[in-house]
Parts: C-alpha cells; structure tokens; sequence
C-alpha cells in the first residue's frame, strides 16, 4: 500500500487490516483509562490548564472540541500509552482547566499559546499534537504559527481553513451546516433554541454520548464548565457566513503551509463538517499528506470508529 501525499481521499480503510495484521499491532482497547491516568497542570500565563496523562515515550498531546472534555481521547490513550507519553487536555473554559472571563481570552493565540506551554512542561522541544473539532482548529493554528513545536499532525473532523472557507461560499449544504455556529456567535447559553432547540446544560450538551456510564462522567465535567466560554469559541474565531458564490475564493496567501507530516481523519456521516472541505488539502501542505474517511463514522470520528482510528493513528505514528 502507497501512502498518496497528493490524492483526495487515501484507500486505507481496506488496506490497513492486512496491514495491521503484518505489523502485529493490536487493535483498540476498550478499556476504561479512568482510573490509570495521571492528573495536572500546566501554567500558562496565569490560566491553569489541567491534563490526563499516561504512558512513556515521545510526547502526543490531544486537544479536545465542543462540546467535549479530555475523556473524549480514552480509545486513543490507550492504545498509544505503550510507546507514547499521551497527554489530553481540558480546554481553556472546560471541566478542570481556568475559565477566565471575557471573549478575549478564547481568540486563537491564546489556545496556542496553551499548547505551547504543555509541551514546554513536559520538557520537550516538539511533540506530536492531534486536535478534534475546535482542537483541531487550535492544532491547526499551531502549525501554522508555531511549527517549530510540531512534529507530526493529527486532525479529526476540522478541514484546512481554506477548505471550509470555500465550501461555505460555494456548497449549500455547508452553509446550511453552518447555520448553528452563526447562531452560537450571535447568542447566549441560556437562549431557548441556542443549542439544537434548547439552552446550554450539561444534559443536552452531553445528549450526543451514546453509553449512558459515560454520559454521565460527560454531564460531571460539564457541570465543571462554563457555557459561556463555549460559545466564546465561535465569537471570537469562527467566520461569518460568506456571501453565496459559485467561484470558489483564493486561499488564504497568509496562512504558511505546515511542512510536518500531517494525518487526517474525516467520519463521512458528519452534518456539521461537509467532507468535500478536504478537497485540495495537499495543496496547502508541502508535506507528506494522509487523508482517511470512515464511512458510518460521524463527527466524534475517534469515539465513533475508535479502533480503526487508533490503529489506523498506531501505523502512521509508527511509520512517520
């Protein structure tokens, strides 16, 4: 099997079992990482931002979305605790980490500066990070501006910020999955319809966990949270709905192209994130480029598919 650093959408899915089967790498652990992990803190600047950390080895760290907590990695972290030192976070205004108050303090330099200084706790110069949804954005932006902090890329679910821009210009469905972001940029948690035809509580931001024991620990860190730091998310870094065109507009000139490997995931039964956004990736990356789409998966791609994911994640760690 051929790893296409300038194809749409890699074949791996078929490929991989034969491959996992050679390289004799088990699959995805079940197992609960509640009780084994390791917890702390990492100062930056003032802001506590608290961590779930297992296993030895170079340094991965995982950074969570909306609306999700560190927990949302226990596949991941246990199937890499054996050759990693996995580190997951709680987002700035999630569970344990510091909710400072204002939308300031959730624009994008200042979650990357958090992710530059749990790497420098770990005592590290670089680590491998991976990002999901908002984690993926934040993973994103720390390649692009601090890339000297990144030795390999992992996103799920979030398309190359030029890739959502022109599918929010150009495809309707994106624009219409669009929709509940502009209205979290313009209202407040206790709005009646703020989130899917209801306010912001810990029950139904916690309603997409299906196994009822873990939507419970889901509802604890909730319950931890601040609602409004949330939505401070969307205000200060998701864009506003372009105007409707069928020319697709430039890429972003001021956004540098990452020159670390990168991998990314993409559950295909996603309805917030249209997976026509990684159509030209490998244009704005001027490196080794993997895409895998997990027909069935939807957007909590590494809950949903959580063993192809880590295996899939065990292989390319391994091969990069």
């Amino acid at each position: 099997m051929t790893v296409a650093s300038r194809s749409l959408f890699s074949s791996l899915s078929r490929s991989l079992g034969c491959m996992m089967t050679a390289l004799s790498i088990s699959p995805a652990i079940s197992a609960d990482v509640w009780q084994e992990v390791e917890h702390g803190f990492v100062d930056n600047d003032g802001v506590k931002i608290h961590y779930a950390a297992m296993g030895d080895g170079p340094l991965v760290v995982m950074i969570h979305g909306f609306p999700d907590f560190w927990y949302s990695w226990r596949h991941q972290m246990d199937g890499l605790k054996g050759n990693y030192r996995v580190v997951a976070i709680d987002q700035r205004g999630y569970n344990q980490s510091d909710k400072p108050t204002g939308n300031e303090n959730y624009a994008m330099p200042r979650m990357v500066s958090d992710i530059a200084a749990v790497i420098a706790h770990f005592g590290v110069d670089k680590a491998t990070v991976v990002g999901h949804d908002w984690g993926g954005m934040v993973a994103w932006n720390v390649a692009f501006r601090r890339p000297e902090l990144v030795e390999r890329l992992v996103i799920m679910n979030l398309p190359h910020p030029n890739g959502l821009n022109r599918e929010m210009t150009i495809n309707p469905d994106q624009r219409a999955n669009s929709d509940y972001a502009q209205r979290f940029k313009a209202g407040s948690p206790t709005d009646p319809d703020i989130f899917f035809d209801g306010p912001m509580t810990p029950q139904t931001l916690s309603s997409w966990v299906t196994d009822p024991e873990v939507r419970v620990r889901y509802q604890e860190a909730f319950e931890h949270s601040d609602f409004d730091a949330m939505l401070a998310y969307y205000k200060q870094n998701y864009p506003d709905l372009p105007e409707f065109s069928d020319q697709a507009p430039p890429p972003n000139p001021h956004i540098p192209k990452p020159t670390m490997p990168v991998l990314i995931f993409h559950g295909l039964a996603d309805t917030a994130l249209d997976a026509r956004g990684l159509n030209n990736t490998w244009e704005w990356i001027d490196a080794e480029t993997t895409i895998v789409t997990i027909p069935g998966a939807g957007h909590f791609v590494q809950q949903d598919a959580a063993e192809k994911v880590t295996n899939t994640l065990t292989w390319w760690l391994s091969a990069h």
